[in-house]
């Protein structure tokens, strides 16, 4: 990955926009079986190590701060309790999502550092995305919500691997470099000077 690339993951419609979790996180699973359940908590689990961040079973303060909602149609938001309070304009957001056919969405609320406090994360099990494997899926949405992501970064690329012979699916190695570096302690938690990048860079490349 080139610098330029490296900045482009962070830089949308606003300019140039970095921000890492704060805090542990605490992630709530709706939607899924027991059996799915554990696999999307093993992938973030295994996102965090990469960020070698921290879990917690409950934030002090939001109860659950990562939360990843499964459904079958953007319509089944309006039904979801108390929403409203953590997606502004959600009936807005709702005919967005139905209009642009999008198969995922994602909200963060951030802290007075301007740190990741929460993230919401939505999944529309389109035929698409239900013809991939839980595991594919899980790791997705646990590294786009492990930072604040351009909303492009990963148009053109997926940031995952497959393993051969069917053995499973990674982040992909320079992803993981590039988290990794986001979360060194001698990084800020937030950046919106696109230099930023170039000090990301130069870490994401320390064997």
């Amino acid at each position: 990955m080139t610098p330029e690339q490296t900045e482009a993951h962070f830089t949308g419609a606003s300019g140039y926009a970095f921000s890492r979790w704060g805090r542990p996180i605490a992630p709530i699973v709706f939607g899924v079986d027991d059996a799915t359940l554990q696999v999307v908590k093993s992938a973030i689990e295994a996102v965090v190590a990469i960020a070698g961040h921290q879990m917690t079973d409950l934030d002090p303060e939001l109860g659950g701060n990562l939360m990843i909602f499964f459904l079958r149609d953007w319509d089944e938001l309006r039904a979801v309790s108390d929403l409203g309070e953590m997606i502004p304009e959600l009936d807005a957001t709702v005919a967005r999502l139905q209009a642009a056919d999008a198969s995922q969405y994602r909200a963060f609320r951030f802290d007075g550092n301007d740190a990741i406090q929460a993230c919401f994360s939505f999944v529309r099990m389109d035929d698409a995305m239900a013809a991939l494997p839980a595991e594919t899926i899980a790791f997705g949405q646990a590294v786009q919500a492990i930072l604040l992501w351009a909303e492009g970064a990963f148009a053109q690329q997926s940031p995952l691997e497959e393993l051969p012979d069917g053995q499973g699916t990674i982040v992909r190695g320079d992803i993981a470099n590039l988290i990794r570096a986001a979360y060194d302690p001698m990084m800020p938690v937030a950046a919106s000077d696109p230099s930023h990048a170039l000090r990301l860079f130069a870490r994401s490349q320390i064997k």
